[in-house]
């Protein structure tokens, strides 16, 4: 094994799991969980805390609003007080209206199903990162964020590598194009790969310290 894929696997190893996950999403190629992905980008697209995000999507999901019909049903206090039991206060008001009405806009123009959103973008990443940003709340970065994830379970945005990911790669040492780092993983990781980067990134990690882990010079 050389020397960039002993790093990988130590990223692996340390940081590769991916946001969905920790908020408790299996994340298939299916309504509800992209959904939920979807809900837990809405709430990354602030500047808040990763931990608060996630706490505040199994806050939703535990409240029963897995759906964009149910969220748009609910009453827009039942949202504030889930986001208020994450503590994630400071924009809850704000994302329980943006969550509402980024449903209505779900089930009235993709009829609840994001899968028409990326047939509609025929597969092309930066046209799916624009009708992503159609979104309340979701902009460059979140559109981002949901492309990483959801690269998961849509071969048709792979290889993605946000710019944060980017320069944590250069940082490492690694190559630190999207094309040349998807070469040092199979596909199936590449979620994980690209949240492993952007987890070092948010950790504040010095790279030499990871670099030492893994036997790296």
């Amino acid at each position: 094994m050389g020397r960039h894929e002993e790093t990988v696997a130590t990223l692996l190893e340390r940081f590769g799991r991916t946001y969905a996950e920790e908020a408790g999403i299996t994340l298939r190629d299916t309504p509800a969980p992209l959904y939920r992905l979807l809900v837990l980008t809405t709430l990354s697209s602030v500047r808040i805390g990763a931990s608060l995000a996630v706490a505040a999507a199994r806050e939703l999901s535990a409240a029963g609003l897995r759906t964009p019909k149910a969220m748009a049903d609910s009453r827009r206090r039942a949202r504030v007080d889930a986001l208020g039991r994450a503590h994630y206060v400071r924009y809850d008001e704000s994302t329980a209206t943006a969550l509402g009405r980024g449903a209505e806009l779900l089930l009235d123009r993709w009829h609840g199903d994001l899968r028409r959103l990326r047939d509609e973008a025929d597969g092309d990443p930066a046209r799916t990162a624009e009708l992503l940003r159609e979104f309340p709340r979701i902009g460059p970065v979140g559109a981002g964020i949901f492309c990483r994830e959801a690269q998961a379970v849509w071969p048709t945005l792979r290889p993605f590598f946000d710019d944060r990911a980017l320069h944590a790669a250069a940082d490492l040492g690694l190559p630190h194009t999207s094309d040349t780092l998807a070469a040092l993983t199979p596909p199936r990781d590449l979620a994980r790969f690209a949240a492993a980067l952007t987890r070092l990134s948010l950790s504040h990690a010095r790279p030499r310290d990871l670099l030492a882990a893994s036997g790296g010079r």
